[in-house]
């Protein structure tokens, strides 16, 4: 593994590269509170090109910010600083990365070769409406430095995701990115944002090894 250190905004993230090859990359967003694997996983083993993984802000070996302040979004914006340095990509993201990496493919139609949404930790978020206020505390003997972040897994756990916002990011990847099939569900999870994703005619169930197969030879 080659990990490379990309500097945005205020954030060092950590870049891995786990395999080497030709044709398109693919780019593992991980999990609320995981970090990236140190060896490609089983299950994209029969993928072609090279295989990296990104480490979030709080996360792995990324920068872990002073106060929080985390949003989808702000890690939408991490993945979108790879893109500018390896190029269009294929999507393979687990739970919180499902999700960072369809805010992604809406903003960038035309630079991602497909999304695949697997379970993981961070899928539902907070869930699809505003709740009551509340007050997020964290205890200061956690806020040691290390990943992953405590306030990365308050904030992040309970951000609220209306359905109408994913599906907005579902119609640009539609009219835009010129792909039949451009999202593919592999995960059992339906939070309500996924639920209202799967009505779109881009965006398919199915299991990961077809999905791979569908978006390599992109």
């Amino acid at each position: 593994m080659t990990t490379t250190f990309l500097e945005h905004v205020r954030s060092r993230l950590a870049l891995h590269e786990l395999r080497t090859g030709q044709g398109n990359p693919l780019l593992i967003l991980h999990g609320l509170g995981e970090c990236s694997p140190s060896a490609i996983p089983g299950i994209v083993h029969g993928w072609q090109g090279p295989v990296f993984a990104l480490d979030f802000t709080g996360h792995g070996a990324s920068t872990v910010p002073v106060a929080g302040g985390y949003t989808c979004e702000a890690l939408m914006s991490d993945a979108d600083a790879v893109l500018a340095e390896i190029g269009p990509v294929t999507l393979l993201g687990y739970g919180l990365g499902g999700y960072v990496g369809l805010l992604l493919f809406g903003s960038r139609p035309t630079e991602i070769k497909g999304l695949i949404i697997m379970d993981g930790p961070g899928l539902d978020g907070g869930g699809g409406r505003p709740t009551s206020p509340m007050l997020m505390r964290v205890s200061q003997s956690d806020l040691d430095g290390s990943a992953p972040d405590p306030w990365a897994l308050a904030e992040l756990a309970s951000d609220v995701r209306p359905p109408s916002y994913a599906a907005d990011h579902v119609r640009q990847i539609q009219a835009l990115s010129g792909m039949d099939i451009a999202v593919v569900v592999a995960c059992l999870g339906r939070p309500e944002w996924l639920t209202e994703v799967l009505t779109s005619p881009v965006v398919v169930e199915s299991d990961v090894t077809t999905a791979l197969l569908t978006f390599s030879s992109i």
